[in-house]
């Protein structure tokens, strides 16, 4: 069974830094995917970031293009979120997922770290 830590939330001022972690325990397939995704209260959870384990390849959502870096740690079966110049409608509940059953998708989910971004 998958299980993902996640760690790194708090509360900051805007223009100011986080860095988010997430482990991933149990995963044993050799190729697969991790990302980040956000949630606002009222709001439908939102896609932030995402790298291919096997590649190193990432993809970011537009609204974080050039503020936020994802990055991972093979050994470590570890995935970051560098956020920088944080803004207050970055404020959400934060999840990092991994995909491994199929080419796309996610298949398991951290329990989410709590991301506020004051004005």
């Amino acid at each position: 069974q998958v299980h993902m830590i996640e760690s790194g939330g708090g509360l900051v001022q805007a223009g100011g830094s986080l860095r988010l972690s997430c482990a991933a325990s149990g995963v044993t397939f050799s190729n697969y995917r991790m990302a980040w995704f956000r949630q606002a209260p009222g709001k439908e959870r939102e896609f932030v970031a995402r790298v291919s384990w096997s590649t190193g390849y990432t993809y970011y959502a537009d609204s974080v293009k050039g503020r936020f870096t994802i990055s991972r740690d093979n050994a470590k079966n570890t995935v970051y979120l560098q956020m920088n110049s944080l803004k207050p409608e970055d404020t959400a509940v934060y999840y990092c997922a991994v995909g491994f059953r199929g080419p796309t998708g996610y298949d398991s989910w951290g329990q989410g770290t709590q991301v506020t971004v004051s004005s």
